[in-house]
């Protein structure tokens, strides 16, 4: 997805953040999104996945999960290190 063309509705990417990027890597790289909402936009998506995993888990269906490779990817490249000593005691964790 070529950001550099399309005004961002960083609403909608906080929302749904598959809908609006073809993968963590775009949110990465887009420009016109401070660093900050970046991160909130990859934790939102991650969490997402996570949501689904979880379900698949327990023989519900979801959807498809999202790329949760791509979205630890994208925090370490934005400076974010997992926090395994604050994580949330749910299956779903945090990133």
């Amino acid at each position: 997805m070529n950001e550099k063309c399309v005004k961002i509705d960083k609403k909608q990417a906080l929302t749904a953040p598959s809908s609006v990027f073809a993968s963590p890597e775009d949110v990465v790289s887009a420009e016109g999104i401070d660093r900050n909402t970046k991160i909130e936009i990859l934790r939102r998506w991650g969490y997402h996945a996570l949501e689904l995993e979880v379900a698949e888990e327990e023989n519900m269906t979801g959807g498809k999960a999202g790329p949760l490779d791509g979205i630890l990817r994208g925090l370490k490249a934005l400076g974010v290190e997992p926090d395994v000593l604050r994580r949330p005691p749910t299956k779903q964790g945090g990133l």
